[in-house]
Protein backbone atom coordinates (compact mmCIF):
# COMPACT_ATOMS: atom_id res chain seq x y z
CA UNK A 1 0.00 0.00 0.00
CA UNK A 2 1.26 3.37 -1.11
CA UNK A 3 2.26 6.00 1.44
CA UNK A 4 0.72 9.55 0.61
CA UNK A 5 3.10 12.29 0.73
CA UNK A 6 2.52 14.84 3.39
CA UNK A 7 0.88 18.32 2.85
CA UNK A 8 3.53 20.43 1.18
CA UNK A 9 5.89 18.02 0.57
CA UNK A 10 5.76 15.37 -2.45
CA UNK A 11 7.81 12.86 -3.49
CA UNK A 12 7.57 9.67 -5.80
CA UNK A 13 9.28 7.67 -3.29
CA UNK A 14 7.75 5.98 -0.53
CA UNK A 15 9.63 6.26 2.77
CA UNK A 16 10.45 3.47 5.61
CA UNK A 17 7.49 3.65 7.96
CA UNK A 18 8.54 5.46 11.15
CA UNK A 19 11.63 7.03 9.22
CA UNK A 20 12.36 10.66 9.77
CA UNK A 21 11.14 10.86 5.92
CA UNK A 22 7.92 9.34 6.48
CA UNK A 23 7.23 11.36 9.72
CA UNK A 24 8.36 14.97 7.71
CA UNK A 25 6.60 13.67 4.63
CA UNK A 26 2.92 12.70 6.47
CA UNK A 27 3.14 15.19 9.82
CA UNK A 28 -0.03 16.63 9.04
CA UNK A 29 -1.97 13.75 8.67
CA UNK A 30 -0.21 12.27 11.45
CA UNK A 31 -1.45 15.34 13.32
CA UNK A 32 -4.65 15.26 12.07
CA UNK A 33 -5.63 11.94 12.96
CA UNK A 34 -4.64 13.34 16.55
CA UNK A 35 -7.24 16.05 17.07
CA UNK A 36 -10.05 13.68 15.42
CA UNK A 37 -9.17 11.33 18.22
CA UNK A 38 -9.51 14.03 20.75
CA UNK A 39 -12.86 15.00 18.72
CA UNK A 40 -13.84 11.53 18.87
CA UNK A 41 -13.19 10.96 22.50
CA UNK A 42 -15.67 13.95 23.31
CA UNK A 43 -18.86 12.34 21.28
CA UNK A 44 -17.76 9.28 24.03
CA UNK A 45 -18.99 9.41 27.69
CA UNK A 46 -16.61 7.07 28.96
CA UNK A 47 -13.60 9.68 27.39
CA UNK A 48 -15.18 13.05 27.26
CA UNK A 49 -14.03 14.32 30.72
CA UNK A 50 -10.79 13.66 29.56
CA UNK A 51 -10.88 14.88 26.00
CA UNK A 52 -13.09 17.89 27.16
CA UNK A 53 -10.02 18.57 29.16
CA UNK A 54 -8.15 19.68 26.02
CA UNK A 55 -11.15 21.27 23.73
CA UNK A 56 -13.27 23.32 26.10
CA UNK A 57 -12.33 26.26 28.39
CA UNK A 58 -12.04 25.96 32.14
CA UNK A 59 -12.15 28.35 34.98
CA UNK A 60 -15.43 29.92 34.42
CA UNK A 61 -16.21 31.99 36.93
CA UNK A 62 -19.46 33.15 35.79
CA UNK A 63 -22.39 31.98 33.25
CA UNK A 64 -25.66 29.74 33.28
CA UNK A 65 -26.57 27.84 30.82
CA UNK A 66 -29.85 28.40 29.00
CA UNK A 67 -33.45 27.15 31.17
CA UNK A 68 -36.91 27.55 30.24
CA UNK A 69 -36.88 30.11 32.79
CA UNK A 70 -33.99 32.12 30.66
CA UNK A 71 -33.53 30.71 27.24
CA UNK A 72 -30.59 33.32 26.67
CA UNK A 73 -29.06 32.13 29.95
CA UNK A 74 -26.07 34.61 30.90
CA UNK A 75 -22.72 34.81 29.09
CA UNK A 76 -19.71 33.17 30.28
CA UNK A 77 -16.25 34.57 31.46
CA UNK A 78 -12.89 32.73 32.89
CA UNK A 79 -10.12 33.51 34.11
CA UNK A 80 -6.61 31.76 34.18
CA UNK A 81 -5.95 28.43 35.36
CA UNK A 82 -3.60 25.38 34.68
CA UNK A 83 -6.13 23.29 32.61
CA UNK A 84 -5.36 26.09 30.06
CA UNK A 85 -2.39 24.32 29.29
CA UNK A 86 -4.23 21.79 28.05
CA UNK A 87 -6.04 23.62 25.79
CA UNK A 88 -2.57 25.19 24.03
CA UNK A 89 -1.68 21.95 23.87
CA UNK A 90 -4.64 20.70 21.72
CA UNK A 91 -4.65 24.09 19.58
CA UNK A 92 -1.07 23.88 18.79
CA UNK A 93 -1.85 20.65 17.09
CA UNK A 94 -4.74 22.65 15.01
CA UNK A 95 -1.86 25.26 14.17
CA UNK A 96 0.07 22.77 12.85
CA UNK A 97 -2.60 21.31 10.24
CA UNK A 98 -3.81 24.54 9.55
CA UNK A 99 0.03 25.64 8.89
CA UNK A 100 0.41 22.73 6.84
CA UNK A 101 -2.76 24.06 4.74
CA UNK A 102 -1.65 27.19 4.01
CA UNK A 103 1.63 25.54 2.84
CA UNK A 104 0.36 23.57 0.46
CA UNK A 105 -2.67 25.19 -1.01
CA UNK A 106 -0.77 29.01 -1.25
CA UNK A 107 2.54 29.31 -0.27
CA UNK A 108 4.14 26.22 -2.26
CA UNK A 109 2.24 27.11 -5.45
CA UNK A 110 3.82 30.48 -5.14
CA UNK A 111 6.68 29.61 -4.76
CA UNK A 112 6.56 27.22 -8.08
CA UNK A 113 5.44 30.52 -10.25
CA UNK A 114 8.12 32.78 -9.01
CA UNK A 115 11.22 30.02 -9.14
CA UNK A 116 12.51 31.30 -6.43
CA UNK A 117 16.23 30.64 -5.09
CA UNK A 118 16.69 28.72 -1.60
CA UNK A 119 17.08 31.47 0.51
CA UNK A 120 14.05 33.50 -0.75
CA UNK A 121 11.96 30.39 -0.45
CA UNK A 122 12.39 30.19 3.24
CA UNK A 123 12.02 34.08 3.77
CA UNK A 124 8.54 33.52 1.49
CA UNK A 125 7.48 30.38 4.09
CA UNK A 126 8.70 32.19 6.77
CA UNK A 127 7.15 35.71 6.43
CA UNK A 128 4.23 34.12 4.64
CA UNK A 129 2.77 32.14 7.36
CA UNK A 130 3.53 34.93 9.48
CA UNK A 131 1.61 37.28 7.28
CA UNK A 132 -1.82 35.20 7.78
CA UNK A 133 -1.24 35.09 11.43
CA UNK A 134 -0.52 38.64 12.39
CA UNK A 135 -3.81 39.33 10.22
CA UNK A 136 -6.02 37.20 12.15
CA UNK A 137 -4.29 38.04 15.38
CA UNK A 138 -5.46 41.63 14.23
CA UNK A 139 -8.84 41.19 13.39
CA UNK A 140 -9.92 38.99 16.13
CA UNK A 141 -8.13 40.61 18.68
CA UNK A 142 -9.41 43.94 17.49
CA UNK A 143 -12.62 42.49 17.44
CA UNK A 144 -12.41 41.51 21.17
CA UNK A 145 -11.19 44.66 21.86
CA UNK A 146 -14.31 46.70 19.88
CA UNK A 147 -16.95 43.95 21.71
CA UNK A 148 -15.23 45.16 25.60
CA UNK A 149 -15.10 48.48 25.09
CA UNK A 150 -11.52 49.31 26.08
CA UNK A 151 -11.02 51.71 22.83
CA UNK A 152 -13.63 53.49 24.24
CA UNK A 153 -12.89 53.47 27.54
CA UNK A 154 -9.40 53.02 28.10
CA UNK A 155 -9.69 53.04 32.07
CA UNK A 156 -11.36 49.62 31.64
CA UNK A 157 -7.72 48.17 31.10
CA UNK A 158 -6.76 49.11 35.15
CA UNK A 159 -9.82 49.60 36.84
CA UNK A 160 -10.81 46.47 38.89
CA UNK A 161 -7.72 44.94 38.81
CA UNK A 162 -7.05 41.95 39.13
CA UNK A 163 -10.33 41.31 38.77
CA UNK A 164 -10.62 41.20 34.93
CA UNK A 165 -12.58 37.97 33.89
CA UNK A 166 -12.49 37.28 30.05
CA UNK A 167 -14.91 36.35 27.50
CA UNK A 168 -15.08 33.66 26.08
CA UNK A 169 -13.64 34.82 22.52
CA UNK A 170 -10.81 36.51 24.48
CA UNK A 171 -9.63 33.66 26.27
CA UNK A 172 -9.62 31.56 23.40
CA UNK A 173 -7.75 34.28 21.72
CA UNK A 174 -5.08 34.31 24.40
CA UNK A 175 -4.99 30.20 23.60
CA UNK A 176 -4.49 30.53 20.39
CA UNK A 177 -1.18 33.24 20.77
CA UNK A 178 0.27 30.74 22.85
CA UNK A 179 -0.17 27.60 20.69
CA UNK A 180 0.66 29.20 17.30
CA UNK A 181 4.28 29.88 18.97
CA UNK A 182 4.68 26.86 20.73
CA UNK A 183 3.93 25.21 17.06
CA UNK A 184 6.48 26.70 15.60
CA UNK A 185 9.34 24.89 17.29
CA UNK A 186 8.72 21.64 15.78
CA UNK A 187 7.64 23.18 12.52
CA UNK A 188 11.29 23.95 12.12
CA UNK A 189 11.80 20.14 12.15
CA UNK A 190 8.70 19.28 9.67
CA UNK A 191 10.21 22.31 7.08
CA UNK A 192 13.41 20.68 7.11
CA UNK A 193 14.75 24.62 8.34
CA UNK A 194 18.19 24.75 7.82
CA UNK A 195 19.94 24.66 11.14
CA UNK A 196 21.60 27.81 11.46
CA UNK A 197 18.34 29.34 11.32
CA UNK A 198 16.85 27.51 13.98
CA UNK A 199 18.43 29.43 16.82
CA UNK A 200 17.17 32.88 15.46
CA UNK A 201 13.60 31.43 14.65
CA UNK A 202 13.60 29.88 18.49
CA UNK A 203 14.56 33.38 19.95
CA UNK A 204 11.90 34.98 18.33
CA UNK A 205 9.18 32.26 19.34
CA UNK A 206 10.47 31.93 22.71
CA UNK A 207 10.34 35.84 23.38
CA UNK A 208 6.58 36.26 22.18
CA UNK A 209 5.52 32.73 24.29
CA UNK A 210 6.53 34.55 26.92
CA UNK A 211 5.24 37.95 26.79
CA UNK A 212 2.18 36.01 26.45
CA UNK A 213 2.73 33.96 29.14
CA UNK A 214 3.56 36.81 31.18
CA UNK A 215 0.59 39.07 30.11
CA UNK A 216 -1.87 35.91 30.81
CA UNK A 217 -0.50 34.71 34.12
CA UNK A 218 -0.01 38.18 35.78
CA UNK A 219 -3.70 38.98 34.81
CA UNK A 220 -2.49 41.83 32.60
CA UNK A 221 -5.15 40.75 29.78
CA UNK A 222 -6.78 43.28 28.72
CA UNK A 223 -3.67 45.77 28.53
CA UNK A 224 -2.07 42.49 26.65
CA UNK A 225 -4.32 42.20 23.93
CA UNK A 226 -3.93 45.61 23.36
CA UNK A 227 -0.59 45.65 22.97
CA UNK A 228 -0.27 42.66 20.92
CA UNK A 229 -2.99 43.62 18.27
CA UNK A 230 -0.40 47.10 17.93
CA UNK A 231 2.64 44.95 17.11
CA UNK A 232 0.86 43.03 15.21
CA UNK A 233 -0.27 45.49 12.98
CA UNK A 234 3.54 46.61 12.70
CA UNK A 235 4.40 43.07 12.10
CA UNK A 236 1.58 42.60 9.51
CA UNK A 237 2.63 45.77 7.24
CA UNK A 238 6.88 44.79 7.90
CA UNK A 239 5.96 41.17 6.34
CA UNK A 240 4.17 42.30 3.32
CA UNK A 241 7.19 44.74 2.15
CA UNK A 242 9.66 41.76 2.72
CA UNK A 243 7.11 39.72 0.61
CA UNK A 244 7.00 42.34 -1.89
CA UNK A 245 11.08 42.56 -1.20
CA UNK A 246 10.46 38.86 -2.13
CA UNK A 247 9.01 38.41 -5.08
CA UNK A 248 9.25 41.85 -7.12
CA UNK A 249 12.88 41.96 -6.26
CA UNK A 250 14.88 44.72 -4.98
CA UNK A 251 13.53 47.39 -7.49
CA UNK A 252 13.10 51.13 -6.53
CA UNK A 253 9.62 51.94 -8.30
CA UNK A 254 6.95 53.80 -6.96
CA UNK A 255 5.39 50.24 -4.68
CA UNK A 256 8.30 49.57 -3.26
CA UNK A 257 8.63 53.48 -2.04
CA UNK A 258 5.35 53.41 -1.05
CA UNK A 259 4.85 49.91 1.16
CA UNK A 260 8.52 51.22 2.55
CA UNK A 261 7.35 54.41 3.78
CA UNK A 262 4.03 53.03 5.31
CA UNK A 263 6.33 50.40 7.02
CA UNK A 264 8.45 52.78 8.44
CA UNK A 265 5.73 55.27 9.38
CA UNK A 266 3.31 52.50 10.79
CA UNK A 267 6.15 50.95 13.02
CA UNK A 268 7.31 54.45 14.52
CA UNK A 269 3.66 54.63 14.99
CA UNK A 270 3.03 51.44 16.73
CA UNK A 271 6.21 52.03 18.77
CA UNK A 272 5.08 55.08 20.39
CA UNK A 273 1.72 54.22 21.09
CA UNK A 274 2.91 50.73 22.75
CA UNK A 275 5.05 53.02 24.90
CA UNK A 276 2.33 55.28 25.93
CA UNK A 277 -0.49 52.86 26.65
CA UNK A 278 2.33 50.95 28.93
CA UNK A 279 3.15 54.18 30.69
CA UNK A 280 -0.78 55.55 31.27
CA UNK A 281 -1.47 51.32 32.62
CA UNK A 282 1.22 50.19 34.58
CA UNK A 283 3.06 53.68 35.87
CA UNK A 284 -0.86 55.87 36.73
CA UNK A 285 -3.56 53.09 35.88
CA UNK A 286 -2.46 50.40 38.43
CA UNK A 287 -0.55 52.49 40.75
CA UNK A 288 -2.19 51.49 44.39
CA UNK A 289 -3.86 48.24 42.43
CA UNK A 290 -0.86 46.09 41.84
CA UNK A 291 2.89 45.95 43.84
CA UNK A 292 5.20 48.18 42.86
CA UNK A 293 7.50 45.91 41.96
CA UNK A 294 5.58 43.86 39.76
CA UNK A 295 4.62 47.08 38.03
CA UNK A 296 7.98 48.62 37.50
CA UNK A 297 8.92 44.73 36.32
CA UNK A 298 6.40 45.27 33.82
CA UNK A 299 7.48 48.05 32.72
CA UNK A 300 10.51 47.77 32.26
CA UNK A 301 10.45 44.96 30.10
CA UNK A 302 8.01 46.90 27.64
CA UNK A 303 10.06 50.25 27.08
CA UNK A 304 13.64 48.11 27.13
CA UNK A 305 11.36 45.64 23.84
CA UNK A 306 10.33 48.51 22.24
CA UNK A 307 13.66 50.34 22.55
CA UNK A 308 15.35 47.17 21.25
CA UNK A 309 13.01 46.62 18.27
CA UNK A 310 13.49 50.50 17.43
CA UNK A 311 17.10 50.03 17.62
CA UNK A 312 17.13 46.97 15.39
CA UNK A 313 14.91 49.05 12.82
CA UNK A 314 17.21 52.36 12.74
CA UNK A 315 20.19 50.21 12.34
CA UNK A 316 18.66 48.25 9.31
CA UNK A 317 17.48 51.19 7.75
CA UNK A 318 21.00 53.49 8.18
CA UNK A 319 22.68 50.22 6.35
CA UNK A 320 20.05 49.73 3.70
CA UNK A 321 20.79 53.90 2.76
CA UNK A 322 24.92 52.71 2.68
CA UNK A 323 24.65 50.28 0.67
CA UNK A 324 21.89 52.22 -2.01
CA UNK A 325 24.78 54.87 -1.69
CA UNK A 326 27.75 53.08 -2.38
CA UNK A 327 25.29 51.53 -5.47
CA UNK A 328 25.10 54.77 -6.93
CA UNK A 329 28.76 55.91 -6.48
CA UNK A 330 29.71 52.91 -8.16
CA UNK A 331 27.68 53.62 -11.19
CA UNK A 332 29.10 56.64 -12.85
CA UNK A 333 32.58 55.75 -12.37
CA UNK A 334 32.07 52.46 -14.99
CA UNK A 335 30.95 55.46 -17.27
CA UNK A 336 33.91 57.18 -16.93
CA UNK A 337 35.95 54.15 -18.42
CA UNK A 338 34.03 52.90 -21.02
CA UNK A 339 33.74 56.79 -22.95
CA UNK A 340 37.75 56.89 -23.42
CA UNK A 341 37.06 53.76 -25.70
CA UNK A 342 34.00 55.05 -27.22
CA UNK A 343 36.36 58.17 -28.59
CA UNK A 344 39.30 56.53 -29.24
CA UNK A 345 37.59 54.11 -31.55
CA UNK A 346 35.33 57.25 -33.71
CA UNK A 347 39.02 58.97 -33.92
CA UNK A 348 40.11 55.98 -35.88
CA UNK A 349 37.07 55.43 -37.92
CA UNK A 350 37.18 59.68 -38.87
CA UNK A 351 40.92 59.61 -39.54
CA UNK A 352 40.17 60.28 -43.25
CA UNK A 353 37.56 62.62 -42.78
CA UNK A 354 39.82 64.86 -42.09
CA UNK A 355 41.83 64.62 -45.76
CA UNK A 356 41.09 66.39 -49.15
CA UNK A 357 38.52 64.46 -51.60
CA UNK A 358 40.93 63.18 -53.94
CA UNK A 359 43.07 61.16 -50.94
CA UNK A 360 40.35 60.25 -49.64
CA UNK A 361 39.58 58.23 -53.16
CA UNK A 362 43.13 57.44 -53.27
CA UNK A 363 43.14 55.82 -50.00
CA UNK A 364 39.73 53.54 -50.83
CA UNK A 365 41.29 52.44 -53.98
CA UNK A 366 44.69 51.49 -52.18
CA UNK A 367 43.06 49.53 -49.69
CA UNK A 368 40.67 47.54 -52.16
CA UNK A 369 43.57 46.80 -54.13
CA UNK A 370 45.33 45.18 -50.93
CA UNK A 371 42.16 43.48 -49.68
CA UNK A 372 42.05 41.45 -53.65
CA UNK A 373 45.43 40.63 -53.44
CA UNK A 374 45.11 39.44 -50.21
CA UNK A 375 42.32 37.47 -51.86
CA UNK A 376 44.24 35.95 -54.28
CA UNK A 377 47.05 35.35 -52.00
CA UNK A 378 45.12 33.14 -50.05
Amino acid sequence: MGVKPAIGRKSNKNPPIFSHDFVIQNHADIVSCVVMLFLVGLMVQSTSPVASLFISLHHNVSGVEPTRESPKGEPFFYEAGWKDACAVFFYSLVCIVMHAILQEYFLDKISKKFHLSKSRLSALNESGQLVVFHLVTLLWGGDAILREGFIFNISQLWDRYPEHPMSFLLKLWWIVQAAYWIHTVPELYFQRIKKDEWAGRIRHAAAAFAFVALAYGFKFQRVGVSLIVLHSLAEFVAHIYRLNTILRGEREDFLDKFVSLVNGSVFVSVRLCSLVLGVLTFYFGLAGAAPLLLRVAALSLLVSFQVYLMYNFISEAIKQRQESRQVAQSKPKKEKKERPKKEKVKKIVNEDSDLPEVDQNTNKTLRQRQAAAAAKAK
